[in-house]
């Protein structure tokens, strides 16, 4: 299976064992800015890959941004920190508009 799959896998919750093998498995959130920043990094082999998931402090109607980056470590502990990091980066420079165009539907017309 190939590594998006993995990700995507990881991040919708699918496959029980790769959930038990620690793939993506959620942190409680940290709030930033009426924000909640959830740490889900993916493992893969030895190493820990950058994911996480953004969603409106109360208001999930306002939708989720789901982010994975190229980056990884060799610590859960640190990918967890990192995630948060790019979180909190991603609300200060976005916004609710991160919000609006992860649930806007694709316009490929």
């Amino acid at each position: 299976m190939g590594l998006f799959s993995n990700i995507m896998r990881g991040l919708t919750g699918g496959d029980n064992a790769a959930q038990d093998a620690g793939e993506a498995a959620m942190e409680e959130p940290v709030v930033h800015d009426g924000f909640l920043i959830h740490a889900a990094p993916i493992k893969e082999g030895s190493q820990w890959r950058l994911a996480g998931v953004i969603t409106k402090d109360g208001n999930e109607a306002a939708g989720e941004h789901r982010f994975i980056r190229a980056d990884t470590f060799s610590s859960r502990d640190d990918a967890i920190d990192w995630t948060v990091r790019k979180g909190k980066q991603i609300v200060d420079e976005q916004g609710d508009s991160a919000l609006a165009r992860a649930a806007a539907p694709d316009d490929q017309g």
